[in-house]
């Protein structure tokens, strides 16, 4: 009978061992997830900089598992550029206004011809000299007509496209189209630039075309010429630029609003492309992240009005800047997010 006490006391020491060893590994995985989370929670730290900007610092293994990578970026000199509203043009105006012109031609070039087969009778003595002149006088009305209907083209869209119509008078049966003005005609090519009040460029050259619509890249326009009427309300003058590549997704819509940024004549500004691939957009404005030391990042904001090729052109860093071209955005989740990786917005 004094053995079945001594033996459930047995099994009542047995239990406990075995469930205390049951539950050592529940409690190192527990540690290890603990230290794991310490570990993430400490990759990425964040504190204020001395003169007040957030600064991000990723020890080195944290830097390589999300991609990080920096560049510095390439020096370069930008030309200063006028800022003007504008819109392309609808064209249907000028479309109208080569056929009344195309029409009066054909009827000049038809006098013409009358008047050299006149020529040719008088020379023979087969023409009465009445005929002759109605055939003289039809070709100068004629001639008056084709005029008129060319200075309406050069009054309301300049000089340069008014010549592109070519020589009034030319040799019967030689007169031949041009392609190029059919196509400005088309629509959707010519832009026009507004410059502000009383602003004057003496040669502009070529523009960067930003629709109203966001793409992502500006327009290529290259100057045409210049409009002969000021407008009378604004006191603006007037500017043509031709899209150079109308047929692709670069082509405007007529009535399209754009902003335009033509080259002035000012010495040019130096400083460097940040690539677009470190460009940032976040509450409406450019940002970059930049390595401010090996293990620190801090963000900076970057006007996103001078697109060059590559990227965008800044004054304000220096081709010994360290700018993260790889990993940028993870970077701006991870400010936004409190130190963790998933946040983060773009524009």
């Amino acid at each position: 009978m004094k053995m079945i006490p001594q033996f459930f006391l047995l099994t009542a020491l047995l239990a406990s061992a075995v469930a205390v060893r049951s539950a050592e590994p529940d409690a190192k995985t527990d540690a290890k997830a603990e230290a794991a989370t310490e570990a993430k929670t400490e990759a990425v730290k964040i504190t204020q900089g001395t003169n007040g900007e957030t600064v991000l610092t990723l020890n080195a293994e944290t830097q390589k598992r999300i991609g990080i990578e920096v560049a510095n970026p390439a020096a370069t000199e930008w030309q200063p550029e006028i800022k003007a509203f504008g819109r392309a043009l609808d064209t249907a105006p000028l479309r109208d206004l080569l056929m009344e012109f195309y029409r009066a031609e054909m009827t000049f070039d038809t006098s013409h011809q009358e008047l050299e087969r006149a020529k040719q009778l008088k020379k023979d003595n087969n023409i009465s000299e009445r005929a002759f002149q109605d055939a003289e006088a039809t070709y100068r009305q004629n001639f008056a007509a084709v005029m008129a209907a060319r200075l309406k083209i050069e009054n309301g869209w300049g000089k340069r496209i008014a010549e592109m119509t070519g020589e009034i008078v030319v040799p019967p049966g030689t007169r031949k189209e041009n392609s190029v003005l059919e196509q400005l005609a088309e629509g959707g090519s010519l832009i026009r630039i507004d410059l502000p009040a009383g602003e004057h460029l003496s040669s502009p050259q070529s523009a960067r075309i930003v629709p109203l619509a966001k793409r992502e890249l500006p327009i290529t326009a290259s100057f045409f010429g210049e409009l002969p009427v000021m407008d009378a309300q604004t006191q603006q003058q007037g500017l043509l630029f031709l899209n150079d590549k109308p047929s692709t997704a670069d082509r405007l819509i007529p009535g399209e609003a754009v902003t335009a940024f033509i080259k002035s004549g000012e010495a040019p500004v130096s400083g460097v492309v940040i690539p677009a691939s470190a460009i940032l957009r976040h509450d409406g404005k450019g940002w970059v992240f930049v390595q401010t030391g090996e293990n620190n990042f801090s963000r900076r904001e970057i006007p996103l009005d001078r697109a060059v090729d590559g990227g965008f052109f800044s004054a304000e860093f220096s081709a010994t800047n360290r700018v993260v071209v790889t990993g940028a955005q993870t970077l701006l989740s991870a400010e936004l997010s409190g130190g963790g990786f998933n946040a983060g917005q773009r524009d």
